[in-house]
This record gives structure tokens, sequence and C-alpha cells, in this order.
């Protein structure tokens, strides 16, 4: 029986409707910061060994415990399902040779541990149990064994040591080495056996391959877990079983990520081919047989760094930038010709995963438009992708802002290119207002890519809604462009660096695109650095500035840092050698000149660029009464991997920079504390 609604209910129906009309025809709702932060992102591509499903992880915000917990996921041609399902993340996702398992690792019982689980079905099962967090693993030839690497532990004589002194630590001394182990899988429901260990000794195994009959690994070890000590990577092999190690590589400078060729008769690695300045000169493709110790370089006619991947029956592969975009790209081991693999000119690829024989490849993609996604493509130099995440459905909704690559040149007429972001109403003709949002490395690379590169310091998409350009400038010594031009910066760190961010607000203001007296710049790593060049020596740039875990005095840094090799290489001389280059490449140099509102942001634990950097600036500002505020983050390092420290970083550059540049509408919640 149908119940017949009273004219006052017809009414409001009516009304509804139409209310619900007119909002669908508005203009999109602009996302927020925790919006940002929550959107689901997908990585670890494992392609299966028939090439039909692809196993990946995503990547979820869990506010309640302060954290982003990953689950692995399968998608194929039938659709998507969610494999693992813990309290705490499961990563790195690799199928078994028979494509009926998938090997993970989780810390969902305490430390990172080894697990399995059917494709058929059921719970995942422990492989692994012991008191040390389990990093790098990989399947046997025959899917009978898995090889990984584990910290050794803590030695008794530390122990005891803490025992009678408490927490000490004696630098450069109390060093835990990393080993290879290989554990036999049992069949399904069969008790575990203990994984044997078949490397030991004073080094710290990296990357490791099977060889193809699955007697023998090699790896890349060094002297140290130290990140100065990468230099010092060489390559051995060993049994599966354990024994002696065989020295395959030894040369000065870096020689890591091993690949068997399918016959098993040599080894391709990556090497600085004894270069001695390997932070910023181009790595290349070697191959090696074990014994001869006589190595071939392959890619040296390459001008980029190349990502090795595997070594298959159709050559060699590996990933690379190409100035702003990333491909896949193939090199022939007897004729060296390079391959690129493509589905577009201007793509955005990684994370490649590729079937045994090469014939299909599973990857993240992305590009100006879209959102990044898992797709698969059978290998031929234009790809053909087949969509497998839906991730990109998050942001359908949203306003469609535009990004665009520029380019400009430098004061020494270098060209430099930028990622410009426009808002989705951009005028031709209006002036507005501009956000430069610098890269670390030196060596990143900013890509035009949506709701990426912003979240976890700076809401880019915000200002974008707010009526503003984002400029993401690619200066001297990014990826993606050449040896030389990484180069360009040698001796001339944040001098050449600041050219190349002046210069291209110039370049736009010429355009008749921006406001000269409403700038801002910010930046994270090498982009707080140039940020903080910025703040001093060109102060009269910016109506504001956001300095985060930026490097503020090269001598500081350099006597803090756990990377000792970069100043010595950038800057070609230790303190000691040439304090003129420290100083005139140091933004406290220039303190007295500075005048700008700044902000600074950075981890209290941060060992990459310590925290009296921070203090330094801070006091170098407020000593001069420049508007300042530092903000410490309490148990963090260098990067801001919580999802409230990244709420936090990113709502006080947007009140910062909102404060300064739109000083009208005043903040949008408030400065969290004042500034000096």
């Amino acid at each position: 029986m149908r119940t017949k609604l009273p004219i006052r209910n017809i009414r409001a129906v009516v009304m509804l409707a139409w209310f619900t009309a007119g909002l669908s025809a508005q203009s999109p709702v602009p996302p927020t910061i925790d919006d940002l932060l929550n959107l689901k992102r997908v990585g670890s591509p494992a392609i299966s060994p028939d090439g039909a499903s692809v196993a990946y992880t995503v990547r979820e915000t869990n506010w309640d415990d302060n954290e982003y917990k990953t689950e692995v996921w399968v998608g194929n041609a039938s659709g998507t399902r969610r494999l693992t399902n813990a309290k705490k993340s499961s990563l790195q996702p690799a199928w078994s040779p028979d494509g009926n398992w998938i090997a993970f690792v989780s810390d969902r019982d305490g430390k990172r541990q080894l697990y399995q689980i059917a494709m058929a079905g059921g719970e995942a099962q422990k492989l692994t149990s012991g008191t040390e967090a389990i990093n790098n693993f990989a399947w046997s030839p025959d899917g009978t064994r898995i090889a990984f690497t584990m910290p050794d532990p803590v030695a008794e004589s530390v122990k005891e040591r803490e025992r009678v002194f408490g927490d000490l630590r004696l630098e450069d001394e109390d060093r835990r080495m990393e080993h290879l182990y290989v554990l036999t899988i049992p069949p399904h429901g069969m008790m575990v056996n203990a994984p044997r260990a078949v490397t030991s000794g004073a080094f710290v195994v990296g990357s490791f391959n099977w060889s193809p009959d699955g007697r023998q690994l090699a790896f890349d070890h060094r002297a140290s877990s130290d990140a100065a000590d990468g230099g010092s990577a060489d390559i051995s092999i060993v049994s599966a079983e354990g024994g002696n190690t065989r020295l395959v590589v030894e040369q000065p400078g870096p020689d890591s990520n091993p690949r068997w060729s399918p016959d098993g008769s040599r080894i391709a690695f990556v090497s600085a081919m004894r270069k001695p300045f390997d932070y910023y000169q181009n790595a290349v493709i070697a191959t090696v047989a074990p014994g001869s110790m006589a190595i071939e370089s392959l890619s040296d006619a390459f001008d980029e760094n190349p990502q090795i991947i595997a070594w298959t029956p159709r050559g060699i592969f590996f990933g690379a930038s190409a100035r702003a975009w990333s491909y896949l790209f193939g090199i022939d081991p007897v004729t060296k010709r390079v391959t690129r693999y493509a589905a577009a000119a201007e793509s955005i690829d990684s994370a490649y995963s590729l079937t045994k024989d090469a014939s299909h490849v599973a990857f993240v993609t992305s590009g100006p438009t879209d959102f990044a996604d898992i797709f698969r493509s059978p290998v031929a130099e234009t790809l053909t992708p087949t969509r497998v995440s839906h991730t990109a459905e998050q942001i359908a909704a949203w306003p469609r802002h535009t990004r665009e690559l520029v380019r400009w040149k430098s004061q020494d007429h270098a060209e430099i290119e930028g990622v410009l972001h426009k808002p989705a109403d951009f005028q031709a003709g209006r002036r507005y207002p501009l956000l430069v949002v610098i890269h670390g490395g030196p060596t990143g690379v900013s890509r035009p890519v949506p709701y990426s590169n912003s979240v976890g310091y700076y809401p880019i998409d915000l200002w974008l809604a707010k009526g503003a350009l984002v400029l993401e400038p690619n200066y001297r010594g990014s990826a993606g462009y050449g040896e030389q031009f990484r180069s360009l910066n040698v001796r001339n760190l944040g001098i050449g660096d600041a050219w190349d961010v002046v210069s291209g607000i110039d370049h736009l203001v010429a355009a008749g695109m921006v406001d000269r007296d409403r700038v801002g710049a910010m930046g994270w790593s090498q982009g707080g650095y140039i940020s903080a060049f910025l703040t001093t020596k060109h102060a009269d740039r910016f109506k504001a500035v956001s300095v985060g875990a930026g490097i503020s005095n090269w001598m500081t840094y350099y006597v803090n840092t756990d990377i000792h090799p970069f100043t010595r290489q950038y800057l070609k001389a230790t303190p000691w050698d040439d304090p003129k280059i420290y100083a005139d490449t140091s933004p406290m140099t220039y303190i007295k000149s500075a005048r700008t509102p700044t902000l600074i942001q950075h981890g209290d634990q941060d060992q990459r660029v310590p925290v009296p950097n921070a203090f330094e600036l801070y006091q170098g500002l407020r000593d001069q009464n420049v508007p300042t505020q530092l903000v410490l983050f309490k148990g963090f390092g260098h990067p801001l991997n919580k999802p409230k420290a990244n709420r936090a970083a990113m709502q006080q550059n947007l009140d910062w920079f909102n404060k300064y540049l739109w000083p009208a509408a005043g903040s949008t919640t408030g400065q969290m504390g004042g500034e000096r």
C-alpha cells in the first residue's frame, strides 16, 4: 500500500531536489589539509609471473594511531581486492615463482618480520620470529627459499657497557653490521625452521640478487650503515649455503644493485666507475664476469643516473628521469643501444616490476592531470597501459587546477625549467600572488603532478584555490637534466640556486602573470637551504619565507651531518681547506641583510641537517629584529613522517603565508604561538 505524502512534504522533497541540483552545478569544493593527508596512495607494484595480476600497496592515514598504515592489494582484469588486513602495515609484496603465494614484511607483531599468504585464500603465515627487523628479501628462482637481510643483534659487550655506564654511543665505533640470511620455506602448515646466515664479517649487506640456478647470491656491501659510507660499496658473491664470500667488484666509489644475466655468466650493476664526485656525476650500468674483475661500462652515452631493475632475455632494464618526466629504458648489453618504453612523450612512470621474460611490466604512472595509479602493460616501445588501481577517483570532484612546464634563462644564461601550477579559474592578463616551493636534493626533481608534491609540508592546492600561482623550480643540480646541469652548483651552492629562483620569478612577472610585491618562498632540506639563502641575501624579493630542515651555515652543517662527503664534493674542500667558499655559500654570512618574515621548521632529531642549523638562523634573525618563528618537531629526524606532524607543518605554512600575502584576510586558524 502506497502512502500519500502531505502537500508540505511534497514541497520539501521538491525543494531538496532543487537544492541538490544547485549544489552539483556549483564549483568543486577545494580540499582541506586533512583531505590531502587522507588521500590513499599506491606503490610497490609486483607483477605476477604470468603477467596477469599485480600486487601493490595502498597507504592510508590512521589518525587514531598517528601513523600511515599500508596494506597489500591485488588487481587484475576481474577487479581489485585487499589481500592483507592487520593492525600494522604490510609492505614489499613479492610473488612466489609459481604465482601461488605472496610474501611480504609486516610489523603487526612488533618488529618487521616476513610473512606469506596464499592467493587461494586463508590467513598469512609468519615465516620469521627474530628480534631484529627484516629489510630486503627475495624468493629463490625455484620458490623453495627466501633470502633476506637483517641487522646483527646488539653486541654483548655493548649491553654490558650500558648496564654499567648507562646509554652511551662511541661515534664511528658502535656500528652494527647487517647480513644475508636464507630461509627454507616448509610445506604449508609445517613448522618453520630457523634461517641460516650466509654472510658474516665487518660489513653491511645492501641489495642482492639470486643467480638463475639458485646456487649463489650476488650482493653489495659497505663498511657500515652510516650514510657517509655509501661510497665504500663493492660487490661480492656467496653460496646460498653460506661460506666464504668472493669479491667480484672492488674499486673506489659506490658499486651496487647487482643483477645476474639470464645465463648466469655475468653480473650487471650500477657504478660510479671510480669517478671522484659521485654525488653529482653520472653513475652507469656496468657488467662483470665473476672471477675476471674486468668491468665493462655500458651506459656512458646515457646522460642521467640509471636505476637498474632487471637483466632479462630482452636486455637490461632500468628507470631514469628525463627532464621533469621519467620512463622505463632498456639497454642491449652487446650493442649498448638504449630504448625508451613509454605510453606518452610526457609521462611520469616509476616503480617498475617486470615478468621474468620481460613480456609485461607493472608500474606507477601519473601526469599533469593524472593522480598516481598502478598500471600494467605489454613491454613494447609504445606501452599500452591497463589500469589496475583506481585511487584517482578520490580527486574527481576537486578543482581541476592545471600544471605546465615553463622555462627561463638564469642570471648566467643557464636554462632552467619549472612546474607552474595555475588555479582552475586562471585568467590571462591578471597578476597573481606567487608561492615558490623548492624541492630538496639538490638532485631531487619537481614533476607536474596533481595533489602530490605538496603533501606533508606545503598546501599547494589550498593556495591555488585561494587565487595564487605556485612555481616549483628545477634549479641547477636537479635530477633529469644531465651531469653538466647537476655540476652547475658545484662551488656555487645557494648562489646559483638563488639566481635560478629569482630569475624564474622575474620571468613570470615579465609575462604579466605575477604581482612582484606578493611573492613567498619555501622548501625542505636543500629547498630549505635555498629558502634560507633567499631570506638573507635576497630579502627584498619576498613578503615571507619558510625554511624547512634547511642548512644555514655550511661549517655548522659539515661538522654535524651524517653525510660529510656531500660538502667535500660540492664545495671541493673542507672548512679547514677553504673557509671562504664555506662562508660565501652560507646564508648566515648575509644575515645582516635579512628582513623577510621567516618561519623555521625542523625535526629535533635530524641527523642529515642537524638542528643547530635552525637555531643559528633563528638567533641571527632575532638579532636583526626580523619577524621569525622556530617550530621544533619533537622526536622527528629529517623527514616528517607522521600525519599529525604533517598536518601541523602544512597548517603553519598556510597561516604564515596567508598572513603576509593576504594580510586583509588574516589567518585561517590563528598562529600556533607567536613570533619574535
